[in-house]
């Protein structure tokens, strides 16, 4: 069975969220950095669920996937502060006083 390939699993984006990139290829041609990481715990996560992946590969497939989900959450934080950083510039955020804030 050795060629035999195993797609990554598919998830329905709502009307509000935009879809990621199905491939590296085309996340590293038309999406951001984040899109690229992405892409790739993707497919790592569907050659760490492949049954044909060998013992000796599963380590080093299981730290990069690590090391990729960390720089993604970091960066997914950067993100949110600088929207929230942005909203803050704007004046759109809310400085209504709310007594259960505190």
């Amino acid at each position: 069975m050795a060629g035999k390939k195993q797609l990554p699993p598919v998830r329905v984006v709502n009307d509000d969220e935009k879809a990621d990139p199905v491939t590296v290829t085309s996340a590293i041609a038309a999406g951001s950095r984040l899109d690229e990481l992405r892409a790739m715990r993707r497919v790592l996560a569907a050659h760490i669920d492949n049954e044909n992946t060998l013992a000796r590969d599963l380590a080093a497939l299981m730290r990069q996937a690590r090391e990729i989900s960390k720089e993604i959450e970091e960066m997914e934080a950067q993100e949110a502060e600088r929207a929230k950083d942005a909203e803050v510039q704007d004046g759109n955020i809310s400085t209504a006083w709310r007594p259960e804030a505190i």
